[in-house]
């Protein structure tokens, strides 16, 4: 019988378009033009990390049975496989690929009809129709699930039911226990569940996949498909699972001999070999995510949750659909993907791509970044090994970004060219650029310490808290978005790809880096997922110094049960420990300094003592809040004037700070609660992640009541940025960026309504003070603007280019600006401290009493931190042999 009469009244079957795969790289390299080699293939769902590494050896072993006939029963094979599954052999049996199986079972007789919830794969529908098996195909819900309840008059006819778990190409699951209540209410229809991309899901654990290769229902048959997930489509291997009488039915449908000698010895060493497939799962999910989160940035496409080693995506741009999209991405970038037009209930806005290894799925991004007309910069890799040292700790607040900033000053001045790098800081104290991108200010104090320019690289994430749960996510120095921590987990893959490009850029640019970790990197829920800490090390190749806080107590429990929470890889990058702020006789630590070698085979590098005084920025809150702060040597306290500082819950930017804490004539006091405020010569209000809810917080406490009292006396009120805002009369949210309310009364000290906006501005600026005349300099970080409501208003400062940078009352004595940094300038410093000297009815001092700068505090640093830690042992542990004898000139130069 010739083909024609073969198909005659199934015309569809004939409808290539109709039944088109994926995986033909031929087909596409001749549409391109190019090599097949040439082709990178997402169109075909195969394991990202290819075949197990013993195939070679038995392929090659096989061979020596290729003279004779395959065993036709597959004996080792399906006695392998009822093992693995605990099922009976006669429950089971084997067939070229899963595609033959469910040909064999669509040929089954006894049924009306097949129902085909759909979309799904389409050689369910083929098989059925090839056997003349009508087809119906019942639309599955808005979220591709399977419409159970909807399907009811359809099931109760004797029905071939075809259900895929994981579904291609939606990625949806099948519940299993749904199934069962199904299968036992219409028990005259037959169930079939295709599971070939089970073995992706999760074996273990609460998200377990509930498997219906055992305890299957007696109207329930399961095919698997090793083709996809040990990466051997070329030998074409699958397995069924039903009941005996329904596997001989099967295999009548099929033909002898259909598995060859290779594919029944591969598969016999597949289902032996669960180690691979549990490192499949777990690469494979993490693949899984960092493709996800890398085409979500792409404009215009939509991507769908996915559970398997593929995505399902939608193209959103007017005027452009998904065979748009595979047409340039094959012939600008050789690159293939699966149209889903040809599945009932898509349409050709919708494809699928597979998830492969994390090279090529960056080029798929990248590739569609390009199409989108959003192509990043190449990405940079290292072209050498650069030695890298990088400061963990055993807890926060440990004195990492302070030891990192040291040996920064070290290593540049025994003539190195030196950078700092920390993968992801979690701070609302941040740093714009002259390039206008926003960092972590510790890392650019280190950048100071190396005496170079602050660059977003040398921070490329940095989380923004702005409520417990959630935070601005800030990538290469521009936020990305506000994420929950479910959100940000899921897209750490993506900010990790950023942080690997950032580091290699910087490290070809320079002879050694410092790297800082954060937190501590023994935090096990953390682990997983970490992109700081040993991750980091292990990318960079660095050297790792531990180091703990003597001075908060349990150093020494915390550093052995640091190292007894890592892995023996993670241990191996340790070189040593640093015990830091020691106060004392370091030499009454050495018997614990041995028993610590002998509990972890490393040893004490150095102990640096507590530094009074050290005239740095901290790095977090943690110290402001406490009252920690570094005090120069002060004038008697009725020669100071009193500066209160208003401690708000989601302090940013308290560094503005600083530079009246060095001048001998200023006592600064921090308060949060409003009995604590008195009667001080200024109030400063700082800057704030969340106006409004900190406006609400202080107007709770009866903050609000004190600062309106004192306003009306001789006390001056300065409001920066958030409390610039708070100063105001309102405040709109039209965005509901930080309040479900429009708008919101602020304290009315001020008569300027501030409007916020989800554009972010960021710059460096500088300016003059108006009543002064003396110059000012920083840089503005805020969302949305401040514009005055009376023309009484007075300007404060403005910018160079003559715009306003904030306002103040007629009479000076409140001031609301967005210039972080408005006292680090030494005359205009000085002249706000004397106004205030002369308010209390002192004489100003008129001449600047300090030089507000860090190079003598990184130079006394250094020296500290040199003459404690054993500089020989780094430089050894770095490779640096010229760097030791340039330590040791240093030091007897009394550097």
């Amino acid at each position: 019988m010739d083909k024609q009469n073969l198909f005659a009244g199934i015309p569809e079957v004939l409808d290539e378009r109709k039944f088109a795969h994926g995986g033909n790289r031929r087909r596409m390299a001749e549409m391109a033009g190019c090599a097949v080699e040439d082709i990178l293939d997402f169109s075909a769902n195969v394991n990202p990390l290819g075949p197990p590494p013993w195939l070679g050896q038995v392929v090659g072993q096989a061979l020596q049975e290729v003279d004779a006939y395959p065993d036709p029963e597959c004996t080792r094979l399906i006695m392998a496989a009822s093992e693995r599954y605990k099922v009976w052999p006669t429950q089971v049996a084997a067939g070229n690929g899963a595609s033959e199986l469910l040909f064999a079972i669509a040929g089954l007789k006894g049924f009306r009809q097949a129902v085909i919830p759909s979309p799904t794969y389409v050689d369910y529908a083929r098989s059925c129709r090839v056997h003349r098996l009508p087809v119906v195909e019942p639309p599955m819900t808005d979220d591709f699930m399977v419409d159970f309840p909807s399907m009811g008059t359809l099931l109760a006819t004797p029905s071939l039911v075809f259900l895929c778990s994981p579904n291609n190409p939606t990625g949806t699951l099948v519940s299993a226990n749904d199934l069962r209540e199904v299968a036992a209410m219409f028990p005259r229809s037959t169930f079939v569940v295709d599971e070939s991309f089970a073995e992706f899901l999760p074996q273990e654990g609460e998200n377990a996949a509930d498997r219906l290769t055992r305890d299957r229902p007696s109207n329930v048959i399961t095919v698997l498909s090793l083709t996809k997930s040990y990466a051997i489509p070329g030998l074409r291997l699958g397995l069924v699972f039903a009941d005996p009488d329904v596997i001989l039915r099967i295999r009548h449908n099929m033909s002898a001999w259909s598995v060859n000698t290779l594919a029944q010895r591969v598969g016999e060493r597949c289902l032996k070999d669960t180690a691979y497939l549990a490192e499949t799962r777990e690469q494979t999910r993490l693949l899984r995510e960092s493709l996800a989160s890398g085409l979500r940035q792409v404009p215009g496409i939509k991507v769908m949750p996915g559970t398997a080693n593929y995505l399902l995506c939608r193209m959103d741009r007017v005027g452009r659909d998904a065979a748009f999209l595979q047409d340039r991405l094959l012939m600008e970038h050789r690159i293939g993907i699966r149209l889903c037009g040809n599945y009932t209930g898509l349409d050709d806005n919708w494809f699928r791509v597979a998830v492969r290894g994390r090279e090529d799925n960056e080029r798929l991004i990248r590739a569609m970044e390009a199409v989108a007309g959003t192509a990043r910069a190449p990405l940079v890799r290292r072209t050498r090994k650069t030695p890298a040292l990088m400061i963990q700790g055993t807890s926060s607040n440990a004195g990492k970004s302070v030891l990192a900033a040291a040996f920064c000053r070290i290593l540049l001045q025994d003539g190195f060219d030196v950078a700092p790098f920390k993968a992801q800081n979690m701070s609302l104290n941040s740093y714009v650029t002259d390039q206008g991108g926003e960092m972590g200010r510790a890392q650019v104090t280190q950048a100071m310490a190396c005496r170079l320019n602050p660059d977003v690289r040398m921070n490329p994430v940095l989380l923004k808290p702005g409520s417990d749960t959630g935070s601005q996510v800030i990538v290469m120095g521009r936020p990305v978005g506000n994420m929950s921590v479910r959100e940000y987990v899921e897209y750490k893959p993506r900010a990790w790809e950023a942080v690997k490009a950032a580091y290699d850029s910087l490290a070809n640019e320079h002879d050694v880096m410092v790297l800082e970790g954060a937190g501590s990197p023994a935090e096990v829920n953390l682990k997983h997922h970490d992109i700081v800490n040993m991750a980091m090390a292990d990318y960079a190749g660095a050297k790792v110094l531990l180091t703990g806080d003597i001075d908060r107590g349990g150093v020494f429990a915390s550093i052995v049960g640091t190292m007894s929470l890592l892995s023996a890889r993670e241990r191996g990058l340790v070189e040593g420990y640093v015990i830091n702020r020691f106060r004392g006789d370091a030499s009454l630590l050495d018997p614990a300094f041995g028993q610590m070698f002998e509990r972890t085979g490393k040893p004490v590098l150095g102990t640096v003592p507590y530094i009074h005084g050290l005239g740095l920025p901290e790095e977090d809150s943690v110290s402001f809040k406490e009252g920690f702060r570094p005090e120069a040597d002060k004038l008697p306290e009725d020669q100071c004037v009193d500066i209160v500082v208003l401690d708000l819950p989601r302090i940013s930017n308290f560094n503005d700070i600083d530079p009246l804490h060095a001048e001998p004539d200023v006592r600064v006091r921090v308060a949060s609660d409003a009995r604590d405020v008195g009667t001080p010569d200024a109030v400063i209000i700082p800057g704030s992640k969340s106006t409004v809810p900190d406006m609400r917080a202080l107007k709770g406490t009866g903050m609000a009541a004190v600062l309106r009292e004192l306003a009306e006396g001789r006390t001056r009120i300065v409001g920066i940025c958030g409390g610039f805002q708070m100063l105001g009369r309102i405040v709109d949210d039209p965005f509901g960026l930080e309040s479900e309310t429009t708008r919101v009364e602020g304290f009315d000290l001020l008569p300027v309504q501030t409007t916020l906006a989800p554009e972010k501005t960021l710059t460096r600026t500088f300016g003059t003070h108006s009543a002064s005349g003396h110059g000012v300099h920083g840089y503005e970080i805020h969302h949305g603007h401040t514009e005055p409501l009376s023309g009484e208003l007075r300007v404060a400062l403005r910018d160079n280019a003559g715009e306003p940078l904030g306002y103040m009352r007629p009479d000076g004595r409140v001031l609301g600006t967005y210039l972080h940094g408005l006292f680090d300038a030494d005359p205009f410093r000085r002249w706000f401290i004397d106004q205030l000297r002369m308010d209390k009815g002192l004489s100003p001092l008129e001449t600047v009493q300090t030089a507000f700068g860090l190079e003598d505090a990184l130079d006394h640093l250094a020296s500290v931190v040199r003459e404690a830690v054993d500089m020989d042992a780094v430089y050894r542990a770095l490779g640096l042999s010229g760097g030791c004898t340039q330590a040791s000139l240093f030091r007897r130069m009394g550097g």
